[in-house]
């Protein structure tokens, strides 16, 4: 198991007193996806209902325990166990794509001529080389819901905003850097909008909330205004929101 990971990785590393971080990569990698979701299902597993919460990002895992029915001490044992057996899940790998519809439109997607300008592309290139691919959701945060996605392609890829704004419309898509996502809820944000969804990302009444988890693969697929305001989209401009 250890020649899978980089030179002194896994590494485990102090949280305080009721949690740990397991370090797995150093690097952001779609191959990092088989061995942190099998890290997460051994510690559910393992640690069972003495388990609090786990935080996935791209190369650790948080494991978060409850410290009246756990020591540190106990825990670190424990996770160094799963570590000496981890096996990757190939079945993340496989995993089915997730459709998140794109309605891709200047009025609702003000940076998308801004991505366009960057690359020296039009405005179709730009939505194609975006929808042309599948993405890994890498880590949920931020907001709920919010799944951190990657990697877009080089050519499209565009630094934050120098100043972020106070209010994105939920659904909007955006890039930052190699990576994107969908604003689940009307929050402040700094990333690139080039579109909106009308896919209802953070729900309450829905099992596990988020619509999108750690592992999923994700499609977005252009539809025009008539097939986004028909999927309940918001066609609202961006000048109107803010």
């Amino acid at each position: 198991m250890s020649g899978a990971f980089p030179q002194g990785l896994p590494r485990l590393e102090s949280a305080g007193l009721d949690g740990w971080v397991v370090r797995l990569f150093d690097a952001i990698d779609e191959g990092n996806m088989p061995w942190l979701t099998a890290l997460v299902r051994e510690c559910e597993v393992t640690f069972g209902d003495r388990l609090v919460d786990l935080v996935p990002s791209y190369t650790t895992l948080l494991v978060i325990f409850d410290p009246l029915r756990l020591s540190p001490g106990e825990a670190r044992r424990w996770l160094l166990e799963i570590l000496e057996r981890l096996q990757p899940d190939e079945a993340t790998a496989d995993a089915p794509v997730k459709v998140l519809p794109v309605w891709y439109d200047a009025s609702v997607g003000p940076e998308l001529s801004r991505l366009a300008e960057l690359a020296g592309m039009s405005l179709e290139e730009v939505v194609a080389c975006h929808s042309e691919r599948s993405y890994r959701v890498f880590a949920l945060g931020f907001a709920p819901g919010f799944a951190f996605m990657g990697s877009v392609d080089a050519r499209i890829e565009a630094p934050r905003l120098d100043t972020p704004r106070r209010r994105v419309p939920a659904g909007s898509v955006a890039v930052a850097g190699r990576q994107t996502s969908a604003y689940p809820a009307v929050t402040p944000g700094g990333w690139n909008l080039i579109g909106r969804t009308p896919a209802v990302l953070f729900d309450r009444d829905r099992e596990g909330f988020s619509l999108l988890r750690v592992g999923d693969r994700v499609r977005f697929v252009p539809i025009d205004r008539a097939e986004f305001e028909r999927q309940g989209g918001d066609t609202r401009p961006m000048e109107e929101e803010t």
